[in-house]
Formats: C-alpha cells, structure tokens, sequence
C-alpha cells in the first residue's frame, strides 16, 4: 500500500507579490505580452512547463500545467515532456521551441548554440521568436523568483 500522507512544503521565504507588487505585477505582463505577441498558446504552456521543469519550480509547475489542461492539452503529453526528444507526441515547431527553451534557461552551459536558434527561426517568424524568447525570459524570471522565495502550490 502506498502512504498518501503529504509533507508540509518548505517555508515561505517572502511573500514576493505583496512586498515588491509593482515588480511582479510587471513580470507577469512581460509574460503576458510575449504570450499574446506569440499567439500560440499551447507553445506558451509547453514553454513554461519545461523551463518550470528544468528550474524545479514546483510552484509554476502547478500553476502551468493545470493551465495546459485547461487549454485542452493532452495529459499524454503533459507526462512525457521531460523526455519530449524520446516521444513522437510533439511537432516539429513545437520541438523547435522547447530545444530553444532548454538552451535558453540553461545558458551558462549551452550559450543557446546556433543551430538551436536557426531551427526555431524556421519555424517562427521574427516577430514569433522575438516573443517565444520573451516567454523563455519571463518564465525564468518567475520561476527565479518561486525557488528563490521558497513558493509552492496550495495544497489540494
């Protein structure tokens, strides 16, 4: 039998919304006009997952995949986006972006190599991936600031 009894989350560090509003309120409309200058929202909720994987921020996670289920994205596909290379279940457009996500967020080690860009350059326009970077910024901005506030999700 599995034990189903949950642990308390680590304390929060800082209440991050409520002591510096005017700057979260404008992270998350960055987020939000990179979202509406990409319009393609089930790029968006793949973007913020993974980034939000490769961050370990438990807060987004929660956040963003009940966001992709809500947008009537596959719970199939929602489990193996770890391992999306491996899996047959995303497009060529939709690949492009999270190899660019992933190389995005880690940067210090990738330094984003060219032939990750010129792939997601085939398959976004300028102005497209002028905003997918924009939502690969901004998510690592906000799951900067969940891990580093110690955020988690509200217990269900």
């Amino acid at each position: 039998m599995t034990d189903h009894e949950t642990v308390p989350a680590p304390a929060q560090r800082i209440a991050f919304a409520r002591v510096a509003p005017e700057f979260h309120r404008n992270l998350i409309a960055l987020d939000r006009l990179a979202q509406a200058g990409l319009g393609d929202p089930v790029i968006a909720d793949l973007v913020n997952l993974r980034a939000s994987q490769l961050n370990g921020c438990a807060y987004c996670l929660d956040i963003h995949s009940r966001d992709a289920l809500k947008h009537g994205e596959g719970e199939h596909r929602l489990h193996t986006l770890a391992a999306w290379r491996e899996t047959p279940f995303f497009t060529a457009r939709e690949r492009a972006a999270l190899a660019l996500t992933e190389a995005v967020t880690l940067v210090a080690s990738t330094h984003v190599p060219d032939d990750v860009y010129d792939e997601a350059a085939k398959h976004f326009s300028e102005t497209e991936l002028a905003n997918l970077l924009g939502m690969i910024i901004t998510i690592n901005a906000l799951n900067r600031v969940g891990v580093g506030t110690r955020m988690s999700p509200a217990p269900r």
